[in-house]
C-alpha cells in the first residue's frame, strides 16, 4: 500500500493557487479570458462526444444544422465564441435534451 507523505501534501498548491499564478486572480480580465476559453472547450467537447456517439460526421451535423463543416470543427475545438442559439440548434440536431434544474 502506498503511503502519503504528509509534509509533501502541505507544500502542494491548490488548483485555485495554480490558476491564479498562471491566469491571474478571479475577477481579472486575464482570468475571465481563461474561463471563456475553458468553457468554449468544455462545450465543444460535449458536442463532439455526442456527435461521435451517434456515429455522425462533422459534415452530416453541419448539413443538419445548416452551417459549414469548418464551423462545426471550430466549435468542437473551442475556437469559436458560439452563440446560445447556435449551441441549441447543434444540441437539438444531436438529440441532446436540456433538463431544468430546480432553483
Amino acid at each position: 500500500m502506498t503511503q502519503i507523505d504528509v509534509n509533501k501534501l502541505k507544500t502542494m498548491k491548490t488548483a485555485e493557487q495554480l490558476l491564479t499564478e498562471k491566469y491571474g486572480a478571479e475577477g481579472t480580465e486575464s482570468r475571465a479570458q481563461f474561463n471563456d476559453r475553458a468553457n468554449a472547450w468544455y462545450y465543444g467537447e460535449l458536442l463532439r462526444s455526442r456527435r461521435k456517439e451517434l456515429n455522425m460526421t462533422q459534415q452530416q451535423l453541419a448539413d443538419k444544422v445548416g452551417t459549414a463543416r469548418s464551423y462545426i470543427a471550430r466549435v468542437e475545438h473551442g475556437q469559436n465564441d458560439i452563440q446560445l442559439s447556435s449551441f441549441i440548434r447543434i444540441a437539438n440536431a444531436l438529440r441532446l435534451d436540456f433538463v431544468p434544474i430546480p432553483l
